[in-house]
């Protein structure tokens, strides 16, 4: 095979692709790729988020999601919509100016939060 893809002056895996499609297939011809129809993510459906977002800053893609599936027979997956939304120039992330939240996330025993203390004391007792 290597032989072979030398003499036509293809790369190894390709020339071995080509062979097993041939044995399949009978074809001697690459097949062409399957292409997938337009965007989703039309400039309407871009604008349409852009709205959504600066009206309410603060959704998340999910609800982002599930607000183009009632409005559009759209389904645009989370992964593709953050893509999107990044392409736009729009991030959904909190922001570092404003102060941090000052109540403390309770532990699994329930037990209060203990003032920090370095690791070495709390070695020695």
């Amino acid at each position: 095979m290597a032989q072979l893809a030398k003499r036509f002056s293809v790369s190894p895996p390709w020339a071995w692709k080509i062979s097993a499609q041939r044995k399949r297939s009978g074809q001697k011809e690459r097949v062409e790729q399957r292409r997938r129809g337009g965007r989703k993510a039309t400039p309407a459906v871009e604008q349409r988020l852009r709205g959504w977002v600066q009206v309410q800053p603060d959704l998340t893609p999910p609800e982002l999601q599930q607000k183009l599936e009632k409005l559009q027979p759209l389904h645009v997956s989370i992964g593709r919509l953050w893509q999107v939304l990044r392409q736009m120039g729009l991030r959904l992330k909190k922001s570092h100016s404003t102060p941090a939240n000052a109540t403390r996330k309770p532990t699994r025993s329930g037990a209060k939060p203990c003032s920090k203390r370095s690791a070495g004391s709390r070695r020695n007792g």
